[in-house]
């Protein structure tokens, strides 16, 4: 490796900035001679806090910018939470490696002076804040009577809003969570049976140039086969169904004896309907197994709840 320095590009969120610092502390394990250098880049999703993510749209909100940085060799890496990144990624392009991704749940944190503590125990009507389609979809489909509420901003924000707020309690990953140190203000986690994850939840994506070979041998050590089959199986499931963060859809993948298995979702605005499915293959088929999945469930009826939802 004669490369002697890197630059990382990163959003300048406090959960950004800990993904980027972790992968600069894993790359000084193997090359401890390595200058790395921080570019903090502002997307158009930090400059955008007072409307939902679904009425702004959702083509690389939160990656645009640095990825034109990258284009632009203005940085060598960009570090993505992968479930922001674009199942279509701009020409020139590509996902590098795929470290070992955490937990997928989400989960719920309730307002520190209500005394439920979990779903079951939530009251009628209880209200509950969360800036995805996904989680409110699957939630109503949960309890229907539930009063959902939008909630933007970084992790800090988003809790000391649910403190100033008369809110039961707010949805998040635990990924993120954790990874701020927050985990004890976690009061339940949530199975994938009740909301199924992201796509690409819990799992970083390390972009860079297509054809940069020198960096893309640099951060190979940085990459975990599973988790890579896993999430490149939800990304064909996505991009199989063009969704993003305006349609409610989610997917789980694992790997086990070789064997990868992935579940998908697609649900309606209001959680009345919602599509659940499965398939199975073998782990280097990952991609086409997300597709037929995505197929699977379009041909059962999530083509005319997709359509639904792009005429409003």
């Amino acid at each position: 490796m004669k490369s002697t320095s890197l630059r990382i590009g990163t959003r300048g969120s406090q959960l950004a900035l800990w993904q980027a610092e972790w992968v600069k502390a894993e790359l000084l394990k193997f090359y401890p001679n390595l200058t790395i250098q921080l570019e903090i880049i502002k997307t158009t999703g930090d400059n955008i806090l007072d409307s939902p993510l679904s009425k702004i749209g959702d083509k690389g909100l939160f990656t645009k910018e640095i990825e034109n940085a990258l284009l632009e060799n203005r940085i060598d890496i960009a570090v993505h939470s992968l479930k922001d990144l674009p199942t279509k990624l701009p020409n020139g392009l590509t996902i590098g490696a795929i470290p070992k991704r955490e937990e997928v749940n989400d989960v719920f944190i309730s307002h520190p002076s209500k005394y439920h503590k979990d779903f079951d125990s939530l009251p009628s009507n209880s209200k509950i804040a969360t800036g995805s389609l996904r989680r409110k979809c699957q939630l109503l489909n949960w309890k229907p009577d539930l009063e959902i509420y939008d909630l933007r901003g970084n992790l800090n924000t988003r809790l000391t809003k649910l403190e100033q707020s008369d809110w039961d309690g707010i949805i998040l990953a635990k990924a993120g969570v954790v990874r701020l140190g927050f985990a004890k203000k976690i009061t339940q986690m949530i199975s994938i049976d009740k909301i199924l994850p992201a796509v690409g939840q819990g799992a970083l994506g390390i972009e860079i140039r297509e054809q940069d070979k020198k960096i893309e041998e640099l951060i190979k050590p940085l990459n975990n086969f599973s988790t890579s089959y896993c999430v490149l199986a939800e990304r064909s499931f996505l991009r199989m169904l063009e969704g993003g963060c305006q349609v409610p859809i989610g997917a789980y993948a694992q790997i086990e004896d070789n064997q990868l298995h992935i579940q998908g979702m697609i649900g309606s605005l209001d959680g009345k309907k919602i599509l659940r499915g499965s398939a199975n293959g073998p782990a280097e088929q990952c991609e086409k197994i997300g597709a037929e999945l995505a197929k699977t469930l379009s041909d059962c009826g999530g083509k005319e709840i997709l359509e639904s939802i792009r005429m409003i």
